[in-house]
């Protein structure tokens, strides 16, 4: 975060906009602390957080067809093994066109940077 706000102590983000990719089941809480906490600790500090959650949107590389999961239709204990083990997104899901299991993940995964406004 400091290499985008500044290289001086006491610089200040007034807006921070993430994604979280739902396939990583992020503790949205637990995520805001530890990244303002390591943003303290560099000597920036973050006025408003906005976390904004991405559903996954898989694309079949056999058929070429794309589709978004909802994931709040999966079970807790493939959201829990999707989150420590990404790879294993294509044991529970499969094309829903053609059935194939070689898909890519499309969006969904990871944390972004969107936007950042410095004061």
């Amino acid at each position: 975060m400091k290499g985008v706000v500044g290289e001086r102590s006491g610089s200040r983000a007034r807006l921070v906009v993430l994604k979280l990719g739902r396939l990583q089941s992020i503790d949205r809480e637990v995520f805001e602390f530890a990244l303002r906490e390591l943003s303290r600790s560099e000597g920036v500090e973050i006025g408003e957080l906005r976390m904004i959650e991405e559903d996954p949107v898989l694309r079949c590389r056999r058929c070429g067809y794309t589709w978004t999961v909802d994931m709040s239709r999966v079970s807790e204990d493939v959201a829990e093994a999707i989150h420590f083990v990404p790879e294993v997104v294509h044991s529970f899901f499969k094309c829903p066109r053609c059935g194939s299991r070689d898909f890519e993940v499309v969006k969904g995964r990871g944390v972004y940077v969107e936007r950042v406004e410095v004061e």
